[in-house]
């Protein structure tokens, strides 16, 4: 578009050099001209300090639609991120944008969670086993062939399998309140173990008040500090999800499937000691779900694996980010992607 400046600009001759030096004055007066901001003088620039872009995805793993969270540069070192229980890949929002400068960061939903699809439970099998396959054809259908992972609560279970099935692909590890001993299921896990041992409808029905709006709320307050910093929109946004008619039947299942990974817990250590991937252990040390307790025995099997214990509680994400962020990524710069 010529503009009535462009029009009175005479025309110039002289050196090619001079020649595009003059025309890109000419253009950048002409956005200036029409308001627009010099940054966006050359085309697809992005703004010094400019956060990353996440792209927000769905792709059709054996028939299941996975929605996904995707940013950072294609050709990057990769890193999964494995949510838990009751929130979805929401709980990255946040760190995404702190890593995807230098990584290809991928955070999926589970099946029943967030936006991926949520078939009927009489229908589909949740359980681990079903979502570590689907994470793992995501993976592939993507180009991924190795990645770091970062596991949290479900994330563990479902990237222990991911592990145990494809051991060279994993670069490094990030566990943050997710458990692999048997230490670190406690008092909480009590009425869960119960239902293990009995699968019947009475203890099922006893473990509803994992899904009531009280305790997805406690699951974000309690063992924090300064509650002011916990943003209600998670609970409010992970119950309205857990709400939806057939979730909680699917949220029980994987209560009672939870019991298989157990026995995997001795295999997993063994992948620890035989393996040791790098490993950064960023914990909640006030959670109830999955205390200290199980942060420490990481110890045993990765005696390099660098442990910050945080004053705070089960989604430490959510207040302390600040001190996270730069641990999580001072990490993946020396042992995933060293200059």
């Amino acid at each position: 578009m010529r503009t009535p400046r462009d029009e009175a600009m005479p025309p110039f001759t002289g050196t090619p050099a001079a020649t595009a030096l003059i025309h890109g004055r000419r253009h950048a007066l002409s956005l200036a001209a029409l308001g627009i901001g010099a940054a966006l003088a050359v085309p697809h620039a992005v703004a010094a300090g400019a956060p990353p872009v996440v792209h927000y995805r769905v792709a059709s793993i054996e028939g299941v639609k996975v929605f996904y969270r995707e940013a950072g540069p294609a050709d990057a070192p990769v890193v999964l991120l494995l949510h838990g229980f009751p929130t979805s890949s929401h709980m990255f929002r946040n760190l995404i944008p702190s890593l995807a400068d230098r990584y290809r960061v991928v955070a999926p939903d589970y099946p029943g969670f967030g936006q991926s699809d949520m078939p009927d439970h009489k229908a589909f099998a949740y359980t681990f086993d079903r979502f570590g396959t689907l994470v793992d054809g995501l993976l592939d259908r993507l180009g991924i062939g190795r990645y770091a992972m970062y596991v949290m609560d479900y994330g563990a279970p479902v990237g222990w399998r991911l592990a145990l099935k494809h051991p060279e692909r994993i670069t490094g590890l990030v566990v943050q309140n997710g458990n692999a001993y048997d230490e670190g299921l406690g008092a909480f896990w009590d009425p869960i173990k119960a239902y293990w041992a009995d699968n019947s409808a009475e203890r099922r029905q006893a473990l509803n008040f994992l899904v009531a709006p009280a305790t997805t709320k406690f699951q974000y307050t309690d063992g924090v500090r300064d509650v002011t910093r916990i943003a209600p929109d998670n609970w409010v946004q992970d119950q309205a999800l857990l709400d939806r008619p057939g979730n909680a039947d699917i949220q029980l299942d994987l209560f009672y499937d939870y019991r298989t990974n157990v026995p995997l817990y001795p295999a997993v250590q063994a992948y620890f000691r035989q393996r040791r991937p790098p490993t950064l252990i960023v914990w909640g040390a006030n959670d109830t779900i999955f205390p200290a307790s199980g942060a420490h025995p990481f110890r045993r099997d990765l005696p390099d694996a660098e442990l910050h214990l945080l004053d705070t509680g089960h989604f430490a994400l959510e207040d302390k980010l600040d001190e996270m962020a730069p641990l999580i990524r001072g990490f993946l710069d020396r042992k995933v992607a060293p200059r």
